[in-house]
């Protein structure tokens, strides 16, 4: 069986060990090693542990940041409440498996703020989606969907902070299970477009 090549290898192994371990114990030395590479190979691909973390989330867990990027473009494509709809169930789903990994970082100070530095000069962290789909929102906005009275940052905030949430408000409870994700989604949708829409169903 022909073996996969090394990025590939790389942010499998990356991916697994951030999922296992968690994202601040996933040291680039054992990434390579697991990935059956040399940590000089590693670094040929990725320049740094924080640029491997973003290329994970963003080619191995549900793509977020594409569907708002192209939304934002074309921000007369779909209905309102369809587009917020995937967004909340990818955005759900995207909270759910990245949790786990970034979670770890957070008991850890020093770590985290190396960490929030390195992704600043990235131009990633997790306030890029919210962003982007207040610049989706305003889109409609300008298109007269959303009332010129709504606050879209606010309103972004609110369905990407549902779906975040969602990753761990639920594992106390007596199943332990969060809500089915498209059920929840299509519920935040209608929602929050309850308070914005310039109707009372999406155009």
């Amino acid at each position: 069986m022909e073996q996969k090549p090394a990025r590939v290898r790389i942010l499998d192994a990356a991916h697994e060990l951030m999922l296992t371990v968690g994202l601040a114990r996933a040291t680039t030395k054992e990434i390579a090693r697991a990935a059956g590479c040399s940590e000089a190979a590693l670094y040929k691909y990725f320049d740094s542990k924080e640029d491997l973390f973003v290329r994970v989330l963003t080619e191995r867990l549900p793509r977020l940041t594409p569907l708002l990027d192209s939304l934002a473009a074309e921000p007369g494509q779909g209905t309102l409440e369809g587009n917020l709809t995937e967004i909340a169930r990818r955005a759900a789903l995207f909270y759910e498996q990245s949790f786990p990994i970034a979670a770890s970082l957070y008991a850890e100070t020093q770590l985290k703020e190396r960490h929030d530095d390195a992704l600043r000069k990235l131009g990633a962290g997790p306030h890029q989606p919210i962003q982007d789909l207040d610049a989706y929102l305003r889109a409609q906005q300008a298109a007269g969907r959303v009332r010129a009275d709504a606050d879209t940052f606010a309103a972004a905030s609110m369905l990407l902070g549902a779906c975040a949430q969602r990753a761990f408000a639920y594992d106390a409870t007596e199943t332990g299970q969060r809500p089915p994700v498209g059920d929840f989604a299509a519920r935040l949708a209608k929602t929050l477009l309850g308070g914005i829409s310039v109707t009372p169903a999406s155009t």
